[in-house]
C-alpha cells in the first residue's frame, strides 16, 4: 500500500503561481510513476502531468509551458510548479502513484480567480 498526502493548494489570482507537493509513504520502493490529475466542478478527472522513475515526463496540452512536474526520490515527494495560472486551472488536484496498483491522495483545492 502507498499513502499520498498533498499540500500547497489555495486561492490565487490569474497569472499567479502555486506549488503543490505530494509526499508518499508505505510501499514506496514499488512506485514507478507519480503524477497529478485534476477535477473541475462538473467535469471528469483529467491528467495534468506525470513523471516516471527514469525522469521522463508527460503533460496535458493545456498546461505545457506553464506547469513543471518534478520528483525527489530521496524524499519520496513529487512536486507540481504551476505558473501563469488561469481560471480554467481551478479544480481539485489529486496526487497519483502507480505501484502494482493505482493510489490516490485526498486532493487539494486550487482556485484561480480572474
Amino acid at each position: 500500500q502507498v499513502q499520498l498526502v498533498e499540500s500547497g493548494g489555495g486561492l490565487v489570482q490569474a497569472g499567479g503561481s502555486l506549488r503543490l507537493s505530494c509526499a508518499a509513504s508505505g510501499s514506496i520502493l514499488k512506485i514507478h510513476t507519480m503524477g497529478w490529475y485534476r477535477q473541475a466542478p462538473g467535469k471528469q478527472r483529467e491528467l495534468v502531468a506525470i513523471i516516471s522513475s527514469n525522469g521522463s515526463t508527460n503533460y496535458a496540452d493545456s498546461v505545457k509551458g506553464r506547469f513543471t512536474i518534478s520528483r525527489d526520490i530521496a524524499q519520496n515527494t513529487v512536486y507540481l510548479q504551476m505558473n501563469s495560472l488561469k481560471p480554467e486551472d481551478t479544480g481539485v488536484y489529486y496526487c497519483y502513484a502507480a505501484a502494482r496498483g493505482s493510489f490516490w491522495g485526498q486532493g487539494t483545492q486550487v482556485t484561480v480567480s480572474s
